[in-house]
C-alpha cells in the first residue's frame, strides 16, 4: 500500500515562524497561526477566486501586493499582513465598495451579521469620500419570486461567491456574472428571476452572501436570531446537519452544519426551507376521540384518550384473542421513538404483530445485503464517492430525492469520473450541465434482475472477475455455482435484449468500463427495490460487487439511497415482526432471552403479520385494532381501496401524527404528534450515520411521542418508563451489539458516528467489509429473473412507474404545508409524444389513466424523458390517488410493494 509524504514549507507571517504543508495559501496557513487577514470573496468552503482585493498582503521580494488567498506559501517566504501600503490599499477598496452601498447598515436585515460591516471595521473605514450623486447601482429592482429568500442588488458587491457556491457546491449553474466593469452583475438563468431560472434553491447561494443581497424573507421578517441548536433534517436519507437558529421558541432560520457529517454545509430547498409545516394551522394540537369513524371528533385530555385506546385494544384481545391488534412504526420518527413502539407490541400487546413503512421501500435492501455480505445496511459513507472513478446509479433518482448527496456525487463527475444510469427514465443525470452520462441503460420496468445478470455475463465470460478478490474474501463454493449460472446463454445482453429493451452492446460496454476502473461504486434506490423481484436485485448487485472486486474500500461499494430520514433506524431497531433490534430473529431462544431479561416479560417467540397481512386480516374479520404511529398508510401503501377497506373494518384505529391526513378517516383515536424541531434523540441516515435530532423548541402537545408511547404500555398493563430520550437510547445500546458505543453524551462530543460503534470502534465505521464480510466469506447467491406477474396487455398497454421530485417529499404531508407548493402544485402524468398522440392527448390536457385496481385523473405533461410504452408519475398530493391504481403484487421475500410496475392504460379525462 502506497503512503503519500506531505511536503511542509517554512516561512515567517508578521514575524511569526509558520510552517504548512505545499500548496497552502498564505491566508490558510495565517489563519492556521492565529492571524486573521481582511477577506470578502474567500471562504472556506470555496476555490480561492481573488476578485476583492481585500486580502492583499506585502511579500518580500514581490512586486505589488498579492492576494492571499490566492498565492501558496513557499519556501522562506516573508509575508506581512499588516503595513501602511496594505492598509491604505483595503481602505480605498472598502471605501469604493460602500460608495455603492445602501446607507441603510443600522436598519438592514443583515445588521450583525455582514461580513461587509465587519471589514469595514477591521480595516479602520471611518468615512467615505465619494457621493452618492455618481452612477451606483442603488436603484436596482429586488427580485422576490423566490418564496424564501429575497435578491436585492443594491448590496451586491459582485464578489461572485454565491455564482461560485452555485457551480462549486451545488452544480446547478443557474447563476453567473453578465456584463462587464462597472455593469457587472449576478444574474439568475439567462437574466431571468431566480423563480423561472434553473436555481434549485438549495440556500448555497445565500449561504455564501457576505452582505444583505441574497437573504432569508424570515430573518427580514423576524430580524437576526438570538440563539442556536444544533438538530438534524428530518426529510431524506440523506441526514443532513443543520444550525436551527432562534429567537425564544420561533425559528428564524435553518442554517447547514459546516461540520455536519453527511453534509459539510450544504442542504436542499427542503432542509434550509420548508420547515414552515410545524406551525402550521391545520397542525393537530390536542387528542380526539370518536366512537365511529362517521362521528366527529372530540377534543380530550392525553389521559383520557390514552386510557380510552387502552381498553378499546384491551377488550379486542379479549374478545378476539392476543394476536388481534397490532402496530405500524414510522421511518420519519427518531430511534428511540421507534424502539419504545416496537417494544409496546412485543410486550404490552404480547404479539409481534410490528411492521414499518421501511419494509414498503428498502426491506429488500436489508434482506439481499444480509444473505450476501451478512449486514442490512450500505457499505460507504457519502465522502466515499470522491474516490470513485465510476459510478452506477441504479433506479434512483439523487438530484430529486436526495439532492446533497447528488451535490457531491456532481462534484466527482465534473473531475472526470463515469457515469452508468440504469433507470426507465432519463434522469437529471444522463443529462445535465457540465455532465453527461458514459451510458444510460433504459431498461424496461421490470426487467432489473435481467440486466443486472447480464452485465455479470460479461464479467464472467470476458475473464474481468477479480479472482485475487473472491478467492481471498468470498465462499469460493457459493462463487463456482454462480459462475456456471450466469454463464449461461440466456444471461447474454444479446438474449435479454429482446425483453429488457437495452442495447447488448450498451450492456456489454457498461459492463466493462464497471469492472476494469480501480473504483467503481453503486448507488440504488427504490427502483431497484420495490419491485417483486427487489431483494434478488440487491442480491444481484452484490454478486456484481463481489466478482469485480469493487468492496470494501473508498470509492467502491453497494449503497442504498434510503427514502426516508430514518429508514435505516427503523430497521435497525426492530420493525420487522420476525426480527429484534440488530437484526435479529425472535425465534433465536438466546436473543430472545436476553430481550426477556432486560423487558421483565416473556415474548412470543412466533413472528407476526406484516402490513399487508394485518389489512388482509382485517378484511377477512380477524384483525381487529392497530396502533400507526406517524404513517399515512391510505395514501401511501399500494391498491388504496383495499387498504382503506381493511381501515374500515377494523374496531380500533389509533393514529398519531401531526395533521388529520388520509389514515386519520378512519381513525378513532387520534394522537397529536411532534414535529421534528420538538423531538430528542437520534436518526440514523443512509450511510448508517447516527446524528443527535435536539429540541429546539418544547412539544407543542405537551408530551413527547415517546412519552405518549410509554403511556399507552402503561395502561395495557405493561409499564414502560424512562426518564428522558437517552435512557432509552442507553437501553438500545445494552441490546444493540452495532450500537454498544452509542450514548447521546458520546454523539454530544464526537458529533456523529456510524455504527458499528463499539468498545473497539468508538468513533464508528466510514467503510464497511475492509477486511472481510461480517458474515466471514462473501456469499454468491443465484439470482433467476422471474418476469413480474403485472404485463401490459392490450387492455393495459402501458406501463405506468412512480418517482420523486426535489421540491416534495413523500405524501407531501410536510411540504405542501409550505411554499414549495410553488414549485410542484400538482402530481402530472409524464407521456412520451408517441403515446400521447396516438391517443389524443397534449399537453396540459386532463388524462384518465386506469388500471385493473382502478382510476384516477391527472394532468399530462409530453415528454421525451420517458421512453415508448412507459409513463410516469410522482405521488405527492393526496387528490392525485396514485396509489389507486397500484397492484398488490409485492417482492417475493419481503413484500415490498412493487409500486414500479404498473400495467396502465390513459385516455383523455374529463
Amino acid at each position: 500500500m502506497s503512503t503519500t509524504t506531505t511536503t511542509m514549507v517554512y516561512l515567517t507571517i508578521d514575524g511569526i515562524p509558520v510552517t504548512a504543508p505545499a500548496g497552502t495559501s498564505v491566508m490558510r496557513a495565517a489563519r492556521d497561526a492565529g492571524i486573521a487577514i481582511a477577506k470578502l470573496c474567500a471562504t472556506d468552503s470555496l476555490q480561492a477566486f481573488g476578485s476583492c482585493r481585500l486580502c492583499v498582503v506585502d511579500i518580500f521580494g514581490r512586486r505589488g501586493l498579492p492576494a492571499s488567498c490566492t498565492t501558496p506559501v513557499e519556501e522562506g517566504m516573508v509575508v506581512r499582513t499588516q503595513t501602511e501600503k496594505v492598509a491604505r490599499v483595503r481602505r480605498n477598496v472598502m471605501e469604493l465598495y460602500i460608495s455603492d452601498h445602501p446607507l441603510d447598515c443600522l436598519t438592514c436585515a443583515a445588521n450583525g451579521d455582514c461580513e461587509l460591516q465587519d471589514m469595514a471595521g477591521a480595516v479602520g473605514l471611518r468615512e467615505v469620500r465619494y457621493g452618492m450623486d455618481g452612477a451606483n447601482h442603488l436603484q436596482a429592482e429586488k427580485d422576490e419570486s423566490n418564496p424564501y429568500f429575497t435578491f436585492d442588488p443594491a448590496k451586491c458587491i459582485v464578489c461572485s461567491r454565491c455564482v461560485r457556491a452555485c457551480d462549486e457546491i451545488q452544480g446547478t449553474f443557474a447563476l453567473s456574472i453578465t456584463d462587464r466593469g462597472f455593469g457587472s452583475k449576478v444574474s439568475a438563468g439567462m437574466n431571468e428571476s431566480f423563480l423561472a431560472s434553473e436555481c434549485v434553491s438549495c440556500g448555497a447561494c445565500v449561504q455564501a452572501c457576505p452582505t444583505a443581497t441574497l437573504t432569508e424573507k424570515s430573518v427580514i421578517a423576524a430580524g437576526q436570531p438570538d440563539r442556536t441548536v444544533k438538530t438534524t433534517c428530518a426529510y431524506c436519507g440523506v441526514g443532513c446537519s443543520f444550525n436551527a437558529e432562534m429567537k425564544g421558541n420561533d425559528v428564524v432560520r435553518m442554517v447547514p452544519d459546516m461540520s455536519g457529517g453527511a453534509n459539510e454545509g450544504h442542504s436542499c430547498v427542503k432542509g434550509r426551507f420548508a420547515w414552515g409545516y410545524a406551525s402550521h394551522r391545520d397542525r393537530v394540537l390536542a387528542p380526539m376521540v370518536r366512537e365511529h369513524i362517521t362521528d366527529e371528533w372530540r377534543e380530550v385530555s392525553w389521559d383520557e384518550a390514552i386510557v380510552h385506546a387502552a381498553e378499546r385494544f384491551r377488550a379486542i384481545q379479549d374478545q378476539h384473542g392476543r394476536g388481534a391488534i397490532g402496530g405500524i412504526s414510522s421511518s420519519r420518527c427518531t430511534n428511540e421513538e421507534v424502539y419504545v413502539v416496537q417494544k409496546m407490541v412485543r410486550a404490552a400487546f404480547g404479539n409481534n404483530n410490528i411492521d414499518t413503512c421501511a419494509r414498503v421501500c428498502h426491506s429488500p435492501t436489508g434482506y439481499g445485503l444480509k444473505q450476501t455480505f451478512g449486514t442490512s445496511a450500505g457499505t460507504q459513507d457519502f465522502k466515499s464517492v470522491a474516490h470513485a472513478d465510476v459510478i452506477v446509479v441504479i433506479g434512483a433518482n439523487p438530484t430529486d430525492a436526495h439532492p446533497v448527496f447528488a451535490s457531491r456525487m456532481k462534484r466527482r463527475l465534473r473531475q472526470g469520473a463515469k457515469l452508468i444510469v440504469i433507470d426507465p427514465r432519463r434522469i437529471d443525470l444522463v443529462r445535465s450541465p457540465h455532465i453527461q452520462a458514459a451510458f444510460h441503460l433504459p431498461l424496461r420496468p421490470g426487467t432489473n434482475v435481467a440486466v443486472v445478470n447480464a452485465m455479470a455475463h460479461v464479467i464472467v465470460t470476458e475473464g474481468l472477475v477479480n479472482e485475487a478478490f473472491v478467492a481471498e474474501r468470498c465462499d469460493t463454493k457459493s462463487f463456482a455455482q454462480w459462475r456456471d449460472f450466469i454463464a449461461l446463454p440466456e444471461h447474454s445482453p444479446e438474449a435479454t435484449e429482446a425483453f429488457s429493451g437495452v442495447p447488448a452492446d450498451d450492456v456489454r460496454r457498461a459492463a466493462r468500463l464497471y469492472a476494469t476502473a480501480d473504483n467503481s461504486a453503486i448507488y440504488y434506490g427504490l427502483g431497484v427495490t420495490e419491485h417483486s423481484q427487489g431483494s434478488t436485485m440487491v442480491m444481484g448487485i452484490a454478486n456484481l460487487a463481489m466478482a469485480a472486486g469493487h468492496i470494501g474500500r473508498e470509492g467502491t461499494g453497494v449503497n442504498p439511497l434510503r427514502g426516508q430520514n430514518n429508514v435505516q433506524g427503523a430497521c435497525d431497531m426492530g420493525s420487522f415482526p420476525h426480527e429484534l433490534p440488530g437484526y435479529r430473529h425472535i425465534g433465536d431462544d438466546a436473543i430472545r432471552a436476553q430481550f426477556e431479561q432486560a423487558w421483565h416479560v416473556a415474548l412470543d417467540a412466533e413472528p407476526g403479520l406484516r402490513i399487508p397481512n394485518m389489512l388482509a386480516s382485517a378484511t377477512a374479520g380477524q384483525f381487529h385494532g392497530l396502533f400507526i404511529h406517524g404513517e399515512d398508510i391510505a395514501q401511501s401503501d399500494p391498491d388504496t381501496k383495499h387498504v382503506t377497506d381493511a381501515l374500515r373494518a377494523m374496531e380500533l384505529v389509533v393514529v398519531q401524527d401531526l395533521f388529520l391526513n388520509e389514515t386519520a378517516k378512519y381513525a378513532h383515536v387520534f394522537f397529536p404528534g411532534t414535529a421534528f424541531l420538538e423531538k430528542d434523540g437520534t436518526f440514523t441516515n443512509a450511510e448508517r450515520r447516527i446524528n443527535r435530532v435536539r429540541p429546539v423548541m418544547p412539544p407543542r402537545t405537551g408530551l413527547s411521542e415517546w412519552e405518549i408511547v410509554c403511556r399507552l404500555a402503561t395502561a395495557m398493563g405493561y409499564p414502560m418508563e424512562y426518564r428522558n430520550a437517552a435512557e432509552i437510547m442507553d437501553e438500545i445500546a445494552s441490546l444493540t451489539p452495532t450500537f454498544a458505543g452509542v450514548s447521546f453524551a458520546h454523539l454530544d462530543r464526537v458529533g456523529s458516528v456510524q455504527w458499528p460503534c463499539t468498545e473497539r470502534t468508538p468513533l464508528g465505521t466510514r467503510i464497511m467489509h475492509q477486511d472481510g464480510f461480517v458474515r466471514g466469506k462473501g456469499r454468491f447467491l443465484i439470482t433467476e429473473y422471474v418476469p413480474t406477474d403485472e404485463k401490459s396487455t392490450r387492455r393495459f398497454p402501458l406501463l405506468l412507474t412512480t418517482g420523486r421530485i426535489l421540491s416534495q417529499y413523500n405524501v407531501g404531508t410536510a411540504t405542501r404545508r409550505t411554499a414549495n407548493t410553488v414549485w410542484h402544485p400538482e402530481d402530472v402524468l409524464e407521456m412520451h409524444p408517441h403515446d400521447a398522440e396516438v391517443r389524443g392527448i397534449g399537453e396540459g390536457d386532463s388524462v384518465y389513466i386506469a388500471s385493473r385496481k382502478g382510476a384516477i385523473t391527472l394532468h399530462a405533461t409530453v415528454t421525451d424523458r420517458v421512453p415508448p410504452g412507459i409513463v410516469y408519475t410522482t405521488f405527492h398530493h393526496p387528490d392525485s390517488a396514485a396509489n389507486v391504481i397500484t397492484t398488490e403484487y409485492s417482492d417475493w421475500a419481503t413484500n415490498c410493494p412493487e409500486y414500479k410496475v404498473t400495467a396502465v392504460e390513459v385516455r383523455p379525462g374529463d
